[in-house]
């Protein structure tokens, strides 16, 4: 392939979701009628097509194929994390890397809310007592003046909040720097007395932060006995944002009153895990970020900054942009 029969996008062949990565590649061409946009499906035709190309878009670009490119500018990363990017290589050859934060904002953000009534009214009692065909009363509670703590104010955190907004709560943001303030009520650091004292007014704690050093075993032991007695926990971060095992002693041990976990350590959770049989626990097989929607955000952020590119040049401030 020579550089003028190179698209103006080209798309790897990997999908998510289960949604044919077809679909990806037509919602990018509907938004750049004026543009080439390539898809290579198989692992020969990656190989050959990246040769030539400027602008990339995919779930993954692992480093056999990236020593293939010759022309590479930008990688547009169709995941919000990029940690599996061989980002240093990218760095090295001065790629712009972009991501697809804020994709999935407003389907996690359901997700969330959902799993805080679903504690809320008790619907897991409901559905037992269905299956039994039992009609008999039992007690919920009310989300109105509860306190829900978001621990990451990114995309999906203030999605969770906005969602959160008609319910009459209060909320406590937690981000890396608390001075830049957030969507919520007020707004604490990862670690001292602050945070603890959020864990302990606490009766919904929702995980949406990156797995990082500091928020990799966030909740200990120390924090499920710390945390309020008759909170639940909502995770749709990463499972190692949790310490496994004390999160199946703070259940057995009701230091908590529920969990509801779209993603676990280990993942996926072994069939004889423990965590399969408690009541009180709803378990997703990190599903949250499913949504019919996916490709067609993605493709809004890759449309616009092939657009920002052609007005401006390589060097242009692109959407999402995350390397350099």
């Amino acid at each position: 392939m020579s550089d003028a029969d190179a698209p103006d996008v080209l798309v790897l062949r990997k999908g998510t979701h289960g949604i044919p990565i077809e679909q990806y590649a037509d919602a990018i061409r509907d938004r750049l009628p004026d543009h080439t946009v390539a898809l290579a499906r198989t692992p020969a035709a990656e190989r050959e097509a990246i040769r030539d190309a400027t602008f990339v878009t995919g779930m993954a670009l692992e480093e056999e194929l990236l020593e293939h490119a010759e022309d590479l500018s930008v990688f547009a990363c169709a995941y919000a994390g990029t940690g599996h990017l061989p980002l240093e290589e990218l760095e090295s050859r001065g790629v712009t890397v972009t991501n697809a934060s804020g994709v999935h904002g407003p389907n996690i953000g359901e997700h969330v809310l959902g799993s805080i009534l679903y504690f809320t009214r008790r619907f897991h009692v409901g559905a037992r007592r269905q299956r039994r065909r039992e009609w008999r009363h039992y007690r919920a509670h009310e989300l109105q003046g509860s306190t829900v703590t978001v621990v990451g104010l990114g995309a999906i955190g203030q999605a969770v909040c906005e969602r959160l907004e008609p319910f009459g709560v209060e909320t406590i943001g937690v981000r890396y720097t608390p001075a830049k303030g957030g969507p919520t009520d007020e707004v604490v650091g990862f670690e001292g007395e602050a945070f603890d004292d959020a864990l302990a007014r606490t009766d919904y704690l929702v995980l949406a932060c990156p797995l990082s050093e500091t928020t990799r075993g966030l909740l200990d032991r120390e924090a499920f006995v710390t945390i309020d007695p008759d909170a639940v926990v909502v995770n749709v971060a990463r499972g190692p944002v949790i310490e496994t095992d004390a999160l199946v002693e703070a259940l057995r041990s009701n230091w908590i009153r529920g969990a509801a976990l779209d993603v676990s350590d280990p993942e996926p959770l072994p069939e004889e895990h423990p965590l399969w049989t408690f009541e009180n626990v709803q378990l997703t097989p990190h599903n949250a970020g499913h949504t019919p929607q996916y490709y067609d955000r993605l493709a809004d952020i890759v449309a616009e900054n092939v657009r920002r590119i052609d007005a401006e040049g390589v060097d242009a401030d692109l959407e999402n942009q995350v390397l350099p």
